[in-house]
């Protein structure tokens, strides 16, 4: 029988599924990894295949994942069922998605349909999940603060070794962060993107995971991860036209009530927030965490930064700051 490394987690993790469930395991191997200290191993056993969630209690807390897989699923968001589940060692039995994300199956000539049924998802998880008595807690000021201050210390400072002026960085924090505060709140993913999408048939909706960090937040935060995604670069035209059909049913929704153009420029801030903090948790994961495969996404998601720092004169200072100091230093460091 295959079975993770021996250590302790995998030890316990066996005698918990062999002991206590009293499963059959025929094959244990490794299903994926995430950028947490999470585990995901699958499960072969005489009933059946499963995926099990290995999470340090002294590292990931698994609760708020029980509770949104709760919360989204009875909003009809397709999400894994828990099958059985270990809270004091950190251990769930859950279903198996399979191993295909939206990003390895996307083509061009099936993503407006695999956008579509994700937008569906999306539609619900926003207009089911009431807001205000969901339990989840909200994307403060405090929150996005600390979030646009990983890529100060992460990515600038740590990896390119330079400081933005403080004053370019209080009037950056506070266009982007007074924009993201000032959007209709509903239930927010936080990593609506294609890794956390995944492909269980090309006419049904996705499989979504990675959800126990939900929050209550901006309208727009779930839709510019999935339309401008870290990993997944479109046309613009394309992004335009799903970014105008999503606008309008959220307005027959009644649940905006901004023009257009609004809503574009709440989009486009909201995404260089997100892909601010992108860029530094990318750099984090490895000069920290010792895991550089994600430094690869960070010249696609530079170019979501550039794209809206030069479509809005109210960010000039940083876009100057970015053209003449960051990207030159960066570049030169690849």
């Amino acid at each position: 029988m295959c079975y993770p490394n021996s250590d302790p987690r995998a030890h316990a993790l066996l005698q918990w599924l062999t002991g206590d469930l009293d499963l059959q395991i025929k094959k244990i191997e490794p299903a994926s990894s995430d950028a947490s200290f999470r585990r995901y191993f699958r499960i072969y056993h005489a009933g059946g295949c499963h995926i099990v969630m290995d999470a340090p209690p002294d590292r990931e807390n698994i609760v708020p994942f029980v509770r949104n897989a709760a919360l989204f699923a009875a909003a009809q968001i397709h999400v894994p069922e828990i099958f059985q589940q270990n809270l004091e060692q950190g251990f769930l039995l859950l279903e198996d998605f399979g191993s295909q994300s939206y990003l390895d199956g996307l083509r061009d000539d099936n993503v407006d349909r695999l956008y579509q049924k994700a937008l569906d998802s999306l539609y619900r998880l926003q207009s089911r999940i009431e807001p205000h008595d969901c339990g989840l807690p909200e994307y403060d000021q405090a929150l996005l603060s600390r979030e646009l201050g990983i890529f100060h210390e992460w990515f600038m400072e740590k990896r390119l070794g330079i400081v933005l002026p403080v004053s370019v960085r209080q009037r950056l924090n506070d266009c982007l962060i007074g924009s993201a505060l000032e959007q209709p709140l509903v239930c927010v993913h936080r990593d609506f993107h294609s890794r956390n999408l995944m492909l269980l048939d090309e006419d049904a909706e996705p499989g979504v995971i990675d959800f126990q960090d939900a929050v209550v937040g901006p309208v727009t935060y779930d839709l510019v991860s999935l339309l401008r995604d870290c990993y997944v670069r479109w046309p613009q035209s394309r992004i335009q036209s799903w970014l105008q059909r999503y606008f309008q049913r959220l307005v027959q929704a009644e649940l905006l009530s901004v023009d257009f153009a609004q809503f574009r420029r709440w989009f486009d801030w909201m995404g260089l927030q997100r892909h601010l903090k992108a860029i530094g948790i990318f750099s984090r994961l490895d000069l920290r965490d010792d895991k550089p495969g994600y430094l690869a996404d960070i010249p696609r998601t530079m170019g979501y930064v550039a794209d809206v720092c030069n479509a809005y004169p109210e960010l000039a200072e940083f876009n100057a700051f970015l053209q003449q100091q960051i990207l030159p230093i960066y570049q030169a460091k690849l």
